[in-house]
């Protein structure tokens, strides 16, 4: 069954399932590439949705330098919702190296989120997160309490009887037996947090990780009563932006093949600061905050970006002679759509 955010999505975003990358850099041992929110960085069983993987690689038969040698490996992952610098690797020997060697190679490695504020205590202005994570039937992290419990008991037999199998779920993965009963494997976590803006509603977030888990920036924000904007696995109210407000900002790394120092930067959209400083709501309803199929009585679905560009009547052409038409905005990237929703 689909999410509503999905089903939102599919109805309301002109690009969906056609999400375009952008090629910040390569060689032949590596790639450095601007990922969309909506695109999976990798294909998972049952799914038939585009993924950067399939990207790259048309990309690559397009322009004659794809092979059975040279090709594109994952060495990290972004969410799906996620957007931002991701890095590939074009060889499986340089995806091992690059593996092997990530924490020692990359030497920043920056998030920026808006999430919404908190009903209790606040954050401080910096800090760290370093609760351990765990993982529910969903594979969705979660930073587990002291009596939580899996529900599955038919996983007891399981991980009492099988070794460990690299094509089980990250949850079965992820579950032990202690004193005879199934219990959280926990994985530990360390996210470095610093506040960019507090605004009525919301705050901007700068993150950097430690660790790179699934779902850490999310599962460690949400766990301090700070989910992000527009994130409904995380029970996220709002959704501003019609997408997961994250984004992988900075990704600064030693090459290591060549050695040569090289940074990449793409920042939000620069109407996130905006919004959390001026605008910030709770009264903008995420559009799965439903009741009995309609949108809360007095609270509007999220509009995307995209569509209140082209509904504004002073979207434009950069030179402001002309409106933009949908299929000129949809080869934008979401930097460009921001810059253009300010003008």
């Amino acid at each position: 069954m689909l999410k509503e955010s999905t089903k939102y999505k599919m109805e309301h975003k002109s690009d969906f399932g056609k999400e375009k990358i952008e090629i910040l850099f390569e060689d032949q041992y590596l790639m450095v590439i601007s990922k969309p929110s909506g695109m999976l960085s990798e294909p998972y069983p049952g799914s038939r949705a585009k993924t950067v993987l399939d990207v790259v690689e048309q990309l690559m038969r397009k322009n004659g330098s794809y092979s059975s040698t040279h090709r594109p490996f994952i060495v990290h992952r972004l969410d799906r919702d996620t957007s931002g610098i991701m890095m590939l690797a074009m060889t499986e020997r340089a995806q091992k190296k690059i593996m092997d060697s990530w924490h020692k190679m990359v030497t920043a490695r920056l998030y920026h989120a808006v999430a919404e504020n908190p009903k209790s205590q606040p954050l401080p202005d910096f800090g760290i997160i370093d609760d351990p994570l765990a993982y529910n039937s969903h594979n969705i992290g979660f930073v587990p309490h002291e009596n939580d419990r899996p529900n599955e008991k038919a996983l007891k037999a399981k991980i009492h009887s099988e070794k460990h199998d690299l094509n089980k779920s990250i949850y079965e993965r992820n579950l032990e037996l202690k004193n005879g009963a199934v219990a959280f494997k926990t994985v530990p976590a360390r996210t470095h947090f610093k506040v960019i803006a507090r605004g009525k509603a919301h705050t901007l977030f700068e993150l950097n990780l430690d660790t790179g888990k699934k779902n850490q920036i999310r599962a460690h924000l949400a766990s301090k009563g700070y989910p992000l904007a527009g994130d409904e696995n995380y029970r996220a109210k709002t959704d501003p932006f019609g997408r997961l407000a994250l984004h992988a900002r900075t990704l600064e790394f030693d090459h290591p093949f060549t050695g040569e120092h090289l940074k990449f930067e793409q920042p939000e959209p620069d109407f996130w600061m905006e919004y959390v400083i001026k605008k910030s709501s709770a009264e903008v309803s995420a559009v799965w905050k439903k009741n009995d199929g309609h949108i809360k009585k007095g609270r509007k679905a999220p509009v995307s970006t995209e569509n209140q560009l082209l509904k504004n009547k002073k979207s434009a052409s950069p030179d402001g002679s002309a409106p933009i038409s949908r299929k000129k905005l949809s080869a934008m990237d979401f930097i460009q759509r921001g810059k253009l929703h300010h003008r």
